[in-house]
């Protein structure tokens, strides 16, 4: 059974920083495009980075560009979210997946919360 586990996650102030990492468990992903996903209390899940199999094509939400960066390191099967200047709104349960994202492939997400 493959899942994706998420770390790094905590309690920040605004303005602060925070590294996410996603190492999937069962299997190796090194020739897929893998993307972090976040959720909101009482919102739906929104794309926020996704990243090419060799790491060179990155992409981002409009929300997030020029702050967070994403990348991969495929030796360690484990992908990262470098936040930066992070911002209230940027609360939310952080999940990474494939991209597209497949319904079986969820874990259980980290939790970022940035107190203004």
């Amino acid at each position: 059974q493959v899942q994706f586990v998420e770390s790094g996650g905590g309690l920040v102030q605004a303005g602060g920083s925070l590294r996410l990492s996603c190492t999937p468990s069962g299997r190796t992903f090194s020739s897929y495009t893998l993307g972090w996903f976040r959720q909101a209390p009482g919102q739906e899940r929104e794309f926020v980075a996704a990243v090419n199999w060799s790491g060179v094509t990155t992409y981002y939400a409009d929300s997030v560009k020029g702050r967070f960066t994403i990348s991969r390191d495929n030796g360690k099967n484990t992908v990262y979210l470098q936040m930066n200047s992070l911002k209230p709104e940027d609360t939310a349960v952080y999940l990474c997946n494939t991209r597209p994202p497949r319904p079986d492939y969820w874990g259980q997400g980290t939790q970022v919360t940035v107190s203004s």
